[in-house]
Order: C-alpha cells, then sequence, then structure tokens
C-alpha cells in the first residue's frame, strides 16, 4: 500500500464550483484540508438555541455546486451526528449539485451487527439516515469493518490512514520489530503493516466479557526482545490497549508502540495511557484531543489533512481514490 507525495498546498486548480463546509467536531482538521485543497471553508452558522435544538444556516449560494462536508461524528456523538445531518438538509435544499460527506471517523460503527436479541444495529440506521438527509456519497477513513461500506445505499469511498501512520513509525528507532493485533479480528490490519515492515506478527488472545470491557490471556507468537508494536483502527477507554502493552512487557518485549487511526480516548483511555508501558501512541487527527491528552507527551497526532484533501480533489476531477493506495 503506497500513497502519492502528497504536499500542502495540492498544485491543481478546483473550479469555483467545489465548496467545503463543517460544523464544530474537528474545524482545525477541515481548515487544514482547505488549506491543501487552495481554498477555504464555506461560512455557515451553527449553533444551539437555549433548549439545546440546533439552527443551521448556510450562508452563501450553493446552487449547482460540488459540495463536502467534513464532519467526524466523535463526542459528542449526538450532537455532531445531528450537526452533519441538518448541514446535508440545509445544503440538498439550497440546490446544491452534490453532496459528499466527509467522515473521518464514523461513530456508532461498532453496533454493526445483533449480538443478542432484540439489539440496534445502529450503524446501519445511521448510515440510512445520512442517506435520508441528501447525502450523495460518502468519503469515510478507518471504518471499524470493511463490510460497512456496503450499510450505505450510496457511492461510498472508504480512506486508510495505514501510509500516514506509516511513514511516522518508520522514523521512529525499531528494533527487531513485530506487528501485534490486539485480537483476532485485527489480524487484516497487521498484517498490511507487517507486510510494509517485513516482519511477523502476534495476535494477543482477547475476551470481551461486557461494553468496554475485555479481557487479556494469551499471547500467540514470539515477542521476547522485540519491539512491539500494536495496531488497532481506533482507541476507546485504553483498557484493551494498556493490558495488552502490559502483557507483552512482561512476556520479554523490549518496548512497545501502539498505532491507531482514530482517538477517541473516552473515560479513563488518557490517564490509562499516561500510566502504561507504552512508549508513544501514534493517532491521526480524525479526532481532535483533549487538553488533557495533548498534554501527554507520549501521545503523538499525526494529520491525514492531505489524505482527505486528496480524496476530496480525485472525487471533484473524477479521477479514482483506490489508486491513491494501489
Amino acid at each position: 500500500m503506497t500513497l502519492p507525495e502528497l504536499q500542502l498546498p495540492r498544485l491543481s486548480d478546483l473550479s469555483e464550483s467545489v465548496k467545503l463546509f463543517t460544523g464544530r467536531a474537528n474545524p482545525e482538521l477541515a481548515e487544514e484540508i482547505a488549506a491543501y485543497l487552495n481554498t477555504s471553508i464555506s461560512p455557515c452558522v451553527v449553533k444551539n438555541f437555549s433548549d439545546g435544538e440546533l439552527y443551521v444556516r448556510i450562508n452563501e449560494s450553493v446552487r449547482g455546486d460540488d459540495v463536502f462536508v467534513i464532519q467526524p461524528t466523535c463526542n459528542p456523538v449526538n450532537d455532531n451526528l445531528m450537526e452533519m445531518l441538518m448541514i446535508i438538509d440545509a445544503l440538498k435544499r439550497a440546490s446544491a449539485k452534490s453532496v459528499t460527506a466527509v467522515i473521518p471517523y464514523f461513530g456508532y460503527a461498532r453496533q454493526d451487527r445483533k449480538t443478542s436479541g432484540r439489539e440496534s444495529i445502529s450503524a446501519k440506521l445511521v448510515a440510512d439516515l445520512i442517506t435520508t438527509a441528501g447525502a450523495s456519497r460518502v468519503l469515510a477513513m478507518d471504518l471499524h469493518t470493511g463490510q460497512l461500506q456496503g450499510f450505505f445505499n450510496i457511492l461510498t469511498d472508504h480512506l486508510y490512514a495505514t501510509p500516514v501512520l506509516y511513514n511516522y513509525l518508520i522514523s521512529r528507532p525499531l528494533y527487531n520489530p513485530v506487528i501485534v493485533s490486539p485480537d483476532a479480528g485485527g489480524v487484516e490490519r497487521a498484517r498490511v503493516y507487517a507486510k510494509k515492515l517485513d516482519c511477523p506478527i502476534a495476535i494477543i488472545d482477547k475476551r470481551r466479557t461486557a461494553h468496554n470491557v475485555a479481557e487479556v490471556f494469551h499471547i500467540i507468537g514470539e515477542v521476547e526482545g522485540r519491539t512491539c508494536i500494536l495496531v488497532d483502527d481506533m482507541i476507546d477507554t485504553a483498557g484493551t490497549i494498556c493490558s495488552g502493552a502490559k502483557l507483552l512487557m512482561e512476556r520479554g518485549a523490549k518496548e512497545v508502540y501502539v498505532v491507531a487511526a482514530h482517538a477517541v480516548f473516552s473515560g479513563p483511555a488518557v490517564e490509562r495511557l499516561a500510566a502504561s508501558p507504552i512508549k508513544e501512541v501514534i493517532v491521526t487527527d480524525s479526532i481532535p484531543l483533549s487538553d488533557q491528552a495533548k498534554s501527554v507527551s507520549k501521545i503523538k497526532q499525526i494529520s491525514i489533512a492531505s489524505l482527505l484533501g486528496e480524496a476530496i480533489a480525485r472525487i471533484h476531477d473524477s479521477e479514482s481514490v483506490s489508486a491513491m493506495f494501489s
């Protein structure tokens, strides 16, 4: 998996018919994407009434334009999701030619199936809401499972943060590395890194006993004396990652790095990471870091603005998005 050399700003000339909008979830990332594309974020009003209701108004004409709405559905998940839906609805009612929902982090992605009776499959529900609001296309990054692309009844492009994270990872002093999957479900993701680094894979045997609760039992593979690189799509409460890192060190690992696309960091995550034996936690800016997380020196955040910006430009120019990763 390789990525063309990306520079800021992109040199191609996007026509004035391309417009970028964002809500309040991650305006810093949206501004970086706009800078890469040699444009700016178009103005809109997003605010709350005193009772908590959201209000959205688009402050310039979008008639006949290709429009991109940049909004991760991170914490507060429901507010950020509703903002995105209302911005999309406002744009369609303003006669935009097309509306692409750019979702760096897709909330509710883990609720993609029924694990017991009478549960909601919320990932499908959210996908339907985005379509019903008026989105004509979705651009997402590192979905929890690739099958989520099939939940959308509209065009869906799936990006991977792997090239951006890998480029940072190889700048570190990695002695005799081994890629470690925190569970059996992440083996395919780990294999991508292992192939690029030409190193073996290890797997942690994890048992989930409740929501946000997992127990680590065994390690499959050789980790003694090696630099272990734990790879996951997201870090939520950090319980699994920190327990896995502790077990790796107990089994003789030289040091442990953690690589993840999405820094959800809910509950005690930051405190756990700060107190863990992990050397570095490498994440992207798909979700903005809290001030507490920014104060932890071992947490390194890498920008994905050029990755998303390039994909937006290719969609507008009717070029291949998948070719970015061929």
